[in-house]
């Protein structure tokens, strides 16, 4: 029989061994952001599955096929994605619903490709905040070029105000069809066409003054 003595040794010892492999556990977490694991890499994304620009939805689609395409393959690095996407119905307030709801409840280690420049506009402070990925925000607007205020901020898509030229040249040949704009797309693409073709990037053939004014009648949605 066990002394006294020896007993609480004895229970020391396994004291130190349990808190040591829960120590090293909780290091070895550590080593990865909220969101991604040895085995799990965890990314958030908002899209108008309805709402008055639902017919975006698809990108979300397109986005989890591919995302399951690589989980069929193997994963990255061993690890799984797990996509979870959420709708906002093109509604900022919903927007920055399902962001906090992405971060806090689910944990994703970061939010990617999330539709539209009023929702993104309204979950960007959020984001910058909690220090969480806003990463490839799928809109034209060019403030997401602002590391000094919003590093966390990431934008990808060409500006409203580089489209001028091709969209004038598509207008020109009487291919596009009137759509409901966002106040802050069609500012930013009146911008651009008051710059004029001499703002525009050089192309083969060059432009025409006069296609300018048809694009007031062929817009494009604020994505």
């Amino acid at each position: 029989m066990l002394s006294r003595r020896e007993l609480r040794i004895a229970a020391f010892a396994t004291a130190v061994i349990a808190f040591a492999a829960t120590t090293g556990s909780a290091l070895a977490q550590k080593k990865y952001d909220t969101g991604a694991t040895d085995t799990e890499i965890k990314i958030g994304n908002i899209m108008p599955y309805s709402g008055p620009a639902s017919a975006y939805g698809v990108i979300g689609k397109t986005e989890e096929a591919y995302f399951n395409k690589i989980n069929a393959e193997g994963g990255i690095n061993g690890r799984k994605i797990t996509f979870i996407s959420y709708d906002d119905a093109y509604s900022p307030p919903k927007a920055v619903e399902q962001a906090r709801k992405l971060v806090e409840s689910d944990e994703v280690l970061l939010i990617f490709n999330s539709l539209g420049t009023p929702s993104n506009s309204a979950i960007e402070k959020y984001m910058n905040a909690k220090k969480v990925p806003q990463l490839f925000v799928a809109t034209g607007a060019t403030k997401w070029n602002d590391p000094k205020d919003f590093p966390w901020t990431m934008g990808w898509q060409p500006n409203y105000q580089s489209e001028v030229p091709d969209l004038c040249e598509v207008s020109a040949q009487g291919k596009t069809q009137r759509q409901d704009r966002d106040p802050v797309s069609e500012r930013r693409l009146r911008q651009g066409l008051r710059q004029g073709p001499e703002g525009w990037p050089r192309r083969q053939g060059g432009f025409d003054d006069r296609r300018g004014g048809e694009l007031r009648d062929h817009g494009a949605h604020d994505r």
